[in-house]
């Protein structure tokens, strides 16, 4: 018998468990393409700063042109995160982040490399059954050889992962039911027949009667009805 599957962070079976994120481990998270419409909606929803949103202020700063809001750069990390690693870990929510630095501006078109690093992993102390991990997360700008040029953001955080299930022994076979074992000694019929045992009728004497109403002591004359009295004492309580 095993135990109920685990689940990813998107709610599929997991493949990935504590066990498997060792301190050492990098995982590719893939390279996602900054797309300028989304990067705008974004800061107009969010983040409404005039160098997120306004490309005529923003091309007359030190800017250049539009940049992304960090917090819409820490979003396609997130993403980046859930599609190529929480969807296949037995993932649980995560206590919280240590550091989070935006290194370089990312603007629409860019092309980032994401990647996480395993730090550090032990049992955790708040949560029975998970794994606390500590992990770096980094996106690069790629250049046109798709090689990295600048790393434009770095976070440090902890996730809660599941520790892998263990299959339950099998059980082994029931124990027989007890069997009809004799008692000590032969009962019923099998019992030797025993001489019975002498019996002499008790002595008894005739039980005195006082009429009721009477007090005990007197007596009722024939052919007379005795008076009804009340109780000697109190009713009981109901």
């Amino acid at each position: 018998m095993t135990t109920p599957t685990a689940r990813s962070g998107t709610g599929q079976p997991a493949e990935l468990f504590f066990e498997d994120l060792v301190p050492g481990l990098t995982v590719d998270l893939g390279v996602v393409t900054v797309d300028g419409d989304e990067m705008v909606a974004f800061a107009r929803r969010f983040d409404p700063q005039w160098y997120h949103v306004d490309p005529d202020l923003a091309g007359e700063s030190r800017h250049g042109g539009l940049i992304a809001s960090g917090f819409y750069t820490v979003s396609l990390f997130m993403r980046a995160y859930v599609d190529h690693l929480l969807s296949r870990a037995a993932a649980d929510a995560s206590p919280g982040l240590e550091e989070l630095r935006w290194l370089a501006p990312v603007r629409a078109g860019d092309r980032l490399a994401v990647r996480v690093d395993v730090m550090g992993a032990r049992p955790s102390t708040a949560r029975a059954g998970l794994g606390t991990v500590s992990l770096t997360g980094t996106m690069l700008r790629l250049g046109p050889d798709d090689r990295p040029e600048q790393e434009v953001l770095r976070t440090r955080f902890r996730g809660w992962f599941a520790a892998r299930p263990t299959e339950a022994e099998p059980a082994g076979p029931a124990d027989p039911p007890e069997a009809d074992l004799p008692d000590d000694g032969p009962t019923g019929a099998d019992q030797p027949a025993s001489e019975p045992a002498e019996t002499k009728p008790a002595k008894t004497k005739p039980a005195e009667t006082t009429p009721a109403g009477t007090k005990p002591g007197q007596t009722t004359p024939a052919g007379t009805t005795p008076t009804e009295t009340g109780s000697d004492g109190p009713e009981p309580p109901d």
